[in-house]
């Protein structure tokens, strides 16, 4: 039997704490892991943990609960009953992009030297957080901060609020907000049994796309199951920093690029709205407009009003649904027992977030007929660890 020793991350780099997962320090290697632990989700709408600027990626993924493409079953021997068609979830437009340039430098992880680094998955609050300094090659210090939920108050509505603040000197700045559909997805391996094939070509084609000001629309449907889905997105900038903006879209893509003569100590607020809306039955033009009546709505309460409401949910689920560990035996356990409480609260937390993964234990990307939620997963692993606690 083959066996493979499991990647465990140093501690000093993702260490224990009740209310978050925190990891401290970029590793390259530990990508793939970070990006399902820092998945966020509502159950409708759910988007892996990738870095806002657009990469790396292990696997980028945005999925949402029933968008489907269907595909022929193939097998060896063929016999009576056996399924023909399967249901494989797709990946969506990816609208979660912000990409960083200072002096034409971009802003990309594995290169970057970075001052500081912190990312944490806040359970309490239900966001994904990032704080990060970066120097540029030429010594300009750039202070990073981002903060991105998917909401449970409006399951179709995911955040991100985006700021930037140079420290030492001034610089030109770019910020570029994009959305992209059939984006290139990680290499599924067709001889694994346990894995559906992936799709070789399209799986979105377009059906309408548009721009109003900031604001882009783009709309696309599945070829064989038939399903509509429009995403939009519109990009907000407060800044005391002179700024420009211009935007550009084509079938799968959208971009508003703001460029700003940034100035020390003066930040750059970036607010991005997204919306997803899916139907088997509506129009292009009845589901554009369906998501922008969303978007319209959001965008008046702003981002503090679509945390406050995030935070209010998250404070009502642990009211109702945490579970306390007091002073554990670490030598029966092997964990101490803020370790114990952390991942109790982390497969906790999974139950209304409805997260999706592969019954290989991936994402969900190659998943074929109904789905896994990672809350049922994630609820057997907290019944061991309740017993072992004890």
């Amino acid at each position: 039997m083959i066996r493979h020793e499991p990647l465990r991350p140093p501690s000093r780099d993702f260490p224990a704490d009740e209310w978050n997962v925190i990891e401290t320090g970029f590793r390259l290697k530990f990508l793939a892991q970070m990006e399902t632990m820092l998945a966020l989700g509502n159950g409708y709408l759910g988007m892996r943990g990738c870095p806002e600027e657009g990469g790396p990626n292990a696997e980028n993924s945005t999925l949402i609960n029933g968008f489907y493409e269907t595909r022929p079953i193939v097998y060896g021997e063929s016999a009576y009953g056996f399924a023909k068609t399967g249901q494989t979830i797709c990946n969506v437009t990816d609208s979660k992009i912000i990409k960083l340039f200072v002096d034409d430098e971009p802003f990309w992880l594995p290169h970057a030297n970075l001052l500081s680094y912190d990312r944490r998955l806040n359970m309490k609050s239900g966001t994904l957080d990032r704080e990060i300094l970066w120097e540029t090659p030429a010594g300009k210090q750039v202070l990073i901060k981002s903060r991105r939920l998917v909401s449970f108050a409006n399951r179709h509505v995911a955040a991100i609020f985006y700021s930037v603040t140079l420290l030492n000197v001034e610089a030109s700045v770019v910020l570029s907000s994009e959305m992209a559909a059939n984006g290139t997805s990680a290499r599924i391996d067709s001889a694994d049994p346990r894995q559906t094939r992936a799709f070789s070509g399209r799986v979105l084609h377009h059906q309408s796309s548009y721009a109003k000001d900031r604001r882009i629309v783009l709309c696309h449907v599945t070829e064989k199951s038939r399903l509509m889905l429009t995403c939009a997105t519109e990009t907000a900038l407060e800044t005391a920093c002179p700024h420009t903006y211009k935007v550009a879209h084509t079938e799968d893509f959208g971009q508003v690029a703001f460029t700003v003569d940034a100035r020390p100590g003066l930040p750059i607020h970036v607010s991005k709205y997204m919306v997803y809306h899916t139907s088997a039955t509506a129009s292009a033009e009845e589901l554009c407009g369906r998501a922008e009546w969303t978007m319209d709505r959001v965008t008046t309460q702003g981002f503090p009003q679509l945390l406050a409401a995030q935070e209010q949910y998250m404070n009502d689920f642990w009211r109702r649904s945490d579970v306390g560990i007091m002073d554990s035996r670490e030598d029966r356990t092997k964990r101490t027992t803020l370790e114990i409480q952390q991942a109790i609260r982390f497969n906790l937390r999974a139950v209304p977030a409805g997260l999706w993964c592969r019954d290989a234990g991936g994402n969900g990307t190659a998943l074929g007929g109904p789905g896994l939620l990672l809350g049922r997963k994630g609820g057997q692993i907290l019944h061991q660890r309740r017993h072992r606690a004890g």
